[in-house]
């Protein structure tokens, strides 16, 4: 039989680039992959699920489980994932120095539902105490005007947004009109390293990595998806596809884990490999359920407390029941 034709998107990632150039084959498919921004993607798949399988956005995807009626399914393999201690950025000229500093004040968002902003108010609620109804909120683009929501959210008890469509996070920043934002994007004016804006924890990397002693978890950001009606014609490619993207990821760790080149064009990337390692064990990027159970767990209890979805999900929820059963043998 020939193979299945499946059209891909996915932003460039290492640890995808053997499956994306044909290194690594799924068996019994032959893809077609677009490379864009996840921005891009992310769109273009929630409103109108162009592809047959692409890179989503986690908080977009859970959302979207919670209405009961998905437009595609998540296999367990996530591209990107990142700490967003990291994420928060404050004016120089508020005196902001820590989180209890934030009661009161106008902090923007892009959106409500963007993973990182998440995870960032989920530690802000549970590692720092802060109740985010005492938090002045305004959504808008972080360096452009005009975002808007991409899923229905369902706002906590005491929580309400002001939207505002004509004018950036950064420029509101910049003018004195926000007090900081919470952002997986850089404000331009802080990559221009304009002293005006300012990380909330400029020693986020120590932060993290106690965070992640503390709690075990290690923030997903992205996942792979599958459109609900390709899957339901062919279920057995899931598996499949997840064997590829596994053994794609393979090798790249292997290759990092190499002293005598240097697989990505940063100095002491072998170093900061050896540092993963001691941190998060041998296979320091897990894919598949159990090894990221934690995590998993934490972000539907997160986006339930945060009205990203109206009911607690299950982590089985998430991801086609073949793969489920799988995991446990």
């Amino acid at each position: 039989m020939p193979d299945v034709r499946l059209s891909m998107a996915i932003s460039y990632y290492d640890h995808v680039s053997d499956l994306v150039r044909g290194r690594v084959r799924a068996e019994g498919i032959t893809l077609i992959p677009s490379e864009l921004s996840v921005e891009e993607i992310f769109f273009r798949m929630v409103v109108f699920a162009e592809w047959d399988v692409a890179e989503c956005s986690m908080a977009k995807y859970v959302s979207l489980v919670g209405t009961g009626a998905p437009p595609f399914r998540a296999i367990p393999v996530f591209p990107s994932r990142v700490f967003r201690q990291s994420s928060i950025y404050v004016a120089s000229r508020c005196g902001i120095t820590g989180p209890g500093d934030l009661a009161g004040r106008r902090i923007g968002i892009p959106e409500w539902s963007q993973t990182a902003g998440i995870y960032a108010r989920a530690y802000l609620q549970h590692q720092c105490g802060m109740r985010l109804r005492d938090i002045h909120w305004v959504q808008a683009g972080v360096n452009e005007p005009g975002r808007a929501e991409k899923v229905k959210v369902s706002l906590p008890d005491g929580v309400a947004i002001e939207r505002v469509s004509d004018r950036s996070l950064g420029d509101m920043l910049l003018a004195g009109d926000l007090d900081g934002m919470i952002s997986a994007r850089e404000p331009n004016a802080f990559l221009s390293r304009d002293p005006r804006i300012v990380r909330l924890w400029p020693n986020y990397r120590a932060l993290e990595e106690a965070y992640f002693r503390d709690t075990g978890i290690f923030p997903i950001m992205h996942a792979i998806v599958i459109k609900t009606e390709t899957l339901k014609r062919d279920p057995w490619i899931a598996m499949n596809l997840f064997k590829a993207f596994e053994e794609a990821k393979a090798n790249s760790l292997r290759e990092v884990m190499k002293s005598t080149t240097s697989r990505i064009p940063v100095a002491w990337s072998y170093d900061a490999a050896l540092g993963a390692r001691k941190v998060f064990g041998d296979d320091f990027w897990p894919y598949g359920i159990e090894p990221n159970r934690r995590t998993l767990d934490a972000f539907v209890q997160y986006c339930y407390e945060q009205g990203v979805t109206n009911h607690k999900l299950q982590v089985e929820d998430l991801f086609p029941r073949e793969l489920s059963e799988f995991s446990r043998t």
